[in-house]
């Protein structure tokens, strides 16, 4: 059986990952609505991704004894300056989403809730992909700068993104 604390803290971070599904949704808008199919194919792939993290947690949660209690999901940003300003959204959420984690580890850890401790080190695992993958988009785009030709090029390459589920060890 899960803690109070940490059924609590796990439906918070539910509603974290379905934000963050939600966000990179509108960031792909964003970019198809700017002629960027590639970037918004890559936002899409994050957007699934970022959902099958929520429904890995809510699955782990119901097998744990605990309550899944969703809430509202906030309205996400819709409009940025440029290309460069969502990616550099995107780093900085994923930062945060790290964060959420680490304290998500560190309230395991406070209920000595080990099976826990133990689910959570896979988004230990994928959070470092994570941040890894948006800052080298964000590297490459930083070279780019105003190069149309690169970014073309940079579109193309992130088309060729395609979510697949991770498969259970």
């Amino acid at each position: 059986m899960i803690s109070d604390k940490l059924n609590a803290a796990l439906n918070g971070q539910i509603n974290a990952e379905l934000y963050s599904s939600y966000l990179y949704v509108s960031m792909s808008a964003w970019f198809s609505a700017r002629s960027l199919p590639g970037f918004a194919n890559w936002m899409r792939c994050q957007a699934q991704e970022e959902l099958f993290h929520a429904t890995k947690m809510f699955d782990y949660l119901n097998e744990r004894g605990g309550t899944v209690a969703l809430e509202a999901i906030a309205k996400p940003d819709n409009t940025w300056d440029s290309p460069l300003a969502v990616l550099e959204q995107v780093a900085r959420h994923e930062a945060h989403v790290t964060q959420l984690i680490n304290d998500l580890i560190n309230c395991a850890l406070d209920e000595r809730d080990h099976a826990s401790n133990i689910f959570l080190q896979w988004y230990v695992t994928e959070q470092v992909e994570e941040e890894a993958s948006v800052g080298e988009a964000l590297n490459k785009l930083k070279m780019i700068g105003k190069d149309s030709a690169g970014m073309f090029a940079m579109d193309l390459e992130m088309g060729k993104r395609i979510f697949t589920p991770p498969v259970a060890a």
